[in-house]
């Protein structure tokens, strides 16, 4: 029963690919485009620009909440009508996690950079959220130092004798990111004497746009390399906040398409369950996606060209970056899957879902076996194997032989006494 069970595992197996090759029909486009094109109209009339956001309003009142309530676990006690009040919070985190990296300005640092406190979050490495950021701060508190990128070029500042704490080394690792962790929250709303919105932390790797120092983009009466271009527009608030809400558009769409696209196969081609949940083992809605979100960055592009009047970064404030970041990385992933390129790491990932998928099939395989007739099938082998055991004598192999023939219900292949039968050469042995 189990090798039969293991062979239909193995047969559909066999049959069932693993990515699923079904083209595109018109239903298909006009779901990814209009899909594209309501996030595009969410990211044109409620994203745009910093300071002139809907949705971006909304993700910088998330982030002063969130700000508050690591303050409030970090040990804040608001008093005097204070609950609301994010900028003494920030004062609290700049206060508790103190770090000596934080210089302000060019001052601070002898004019060894052109630094001011509406760039110095994207200019010092420490204060990026992400891996580089995490390296450099515990660098930087490791050696009392400080580390900055300007121009495409990598500047290193002795800084005040800093003591991390902790007793040996994985403690000041550890205390030494939580430190990290602390202040970038103590600014990712702005600095506790900051005037309006105030000037937050980049997005994630936006920091690197510092090494591109080339390109020749018009400002104003001036022309500005990607570098200086990027740190402008910083300046003008394109910061982690707006890059919350920049992802909003982004996730609806790709939401949306998911939900539609499951719906119908789910409902219009009548496919089983497992197969409607969306994977980029579908070829069909790994194109979706790819239309859906060209559509949206082909839309924001657009709005952001006309909105600039030719200042580059007017442009660049308009343009939907976490849009174009995902719209380029599906292309990427959809080149390589063409090409049968992929990563090891992924190959490994991939080879650990097939695994799932027939440990999924066998179980429900097994699912459908009736143990009680199994059981009673492996005690009745059981007890004649003890038979044959105790067996002495050729008589006695017969008897057992012949008793269980008769408890299974069969007919014996002979008639008569067996030796007898057996001398007869027109004798046949029949199995019924």
């Amino acid at each position: 029963m189990e090798n039969n069970s293991i062979s239909s595992l193995r047969k559909e197996a066999d049959l069932k690919p693993y990515f699923y090759n079904d083209k595109c029909d018109k239903n298909d486009y006009l779901i990814a485009i209009g899909c594209g094109a309501i996030a595009g109209l969410i990211d044109i009339f409620l994203v745009g620009a910093p300071g002139e956001s809907s949705l971006g309003n909304w993700t910088d009142e998330q982030t002063n909440k969130a700000v508050m309530e690591f303050a409030k676990i970090s040990g804040w006690s608001p008093r005097g009508g204070s609950e609301n009040n994010v900028k003494s919070a920030i004062g609290f985190l700049e206060n508790t996690f103190r770090v000596n990296y934080d210089q302000r300005h060019s001052g601070d640092i002898n004019n060894l950079i052109r630094m001011s406190a509406k760039n110095h979050h994207m200019k010092s490495l420490g204060h990026a959220p992400d891996i580089l950021g995490l390296f450099f701060s515990l660098l930087s508190q490791f050696t009392s130092t400080s580390f900055f990128l300007d121009n495409g070029e990598l500047k290193v500042v002795p800084t005040e004798k800093f003591e991390l704490k902790g007793n040996n080394f994985v403690s000041k690792i550890f205390y030494g990111t939580v430190n990290w962790f602390g202040h970038i929250m103590s600014d990712i709303a702005g600095s506790s004497g900051a005037v309006g919105r105030g000037s937050g932390v980049v997005m994630p790797f936006y920091e690197l746009f510092q090494l591109c120092d080339f390109g020749s983009f018009q400002v104003g009466e001036h022309r500005n390399s990607i570098a200086k271009l990027a740190t402008k527009v910083f300046e003008e608030g394109y910061d982690a906040r707006h890059a919350g809400a920049m992802a909003i558009p982004v996730v609806v769409c790709e939401l949306m398409i998911k939900l539609l696209w499951a719906f119908k196969h789910y409902f219009y081609h009548k496919r089983p369950f497992n197969e409607c949940i969306p994977t980029k083992r579908h070829d069909d809605l790994r194109l979706m996606l790819i239309i859906g979100d060209g559509t949206l960055c082909l839309m924001d592009g657009v709005d952001a060209a006309i909105r600039s009047g030719g200042n580059w970064v007017n442009f660049f404030l308009r343009l939907n970056i976490i849009a174009w970041f995902r719209f380029l990385t599906l292309v990427f992933k959809e080149v390589c899957l063409r090409l049968g390129i992929s990563l090891p790491l992924q190959r490994q990932l991939d080879f650990y879902i097939r695994i799932n998928q027939a440990l999924s099939m066998y179980l429900s395989d097994l699912e459908k076996i009736d143990f009680e007739k199994f059981k009673e099938e492996t005690n009745r082998y059981n007890e004649l194997l003890s038979l044959l055991e105790n067996v002495e004598s050729e008589e006695d192999l017969t008897n057992v032989l012949r008793n269980e023939y008769k408890s299974l219900g069969l007919e014996l292949p002979y008639e008569g006494n067996f030796d007898d039968f057996m001398e007869n050469r027109n004798s046949i042995l029949v199995f019924k």
